[in-house]
């Protein structure tokens, strides 16, 4: 019985569960707005390229 209330007392798995939850999405996050940058950037990078282009012709 002491071994079942131990257990049940027992919160540090929950604690790393729920820290494993939080930088799991914190990561999915991330990877979003870095996605979104990127692609920002990248347009950016295609429209200067273009207008380059054409002044230079």
């Amino acid at each position: 019985m002491k071994t079942i209330r131990k257990m049940v007392k027992d919160n540090k798995g929950a604690t790393a569960i729920e820290y494993g939850l939080i930088a799991a999405l914190i990561a999915v996050a991330a990877i979003g707005a870095m996605q979104g940058l990127g692609n920002s950037l990248g347009n950016g990078f295609n429209n200067i390229s273009a207008k380059l282009n054409t002044n230079v012709k």
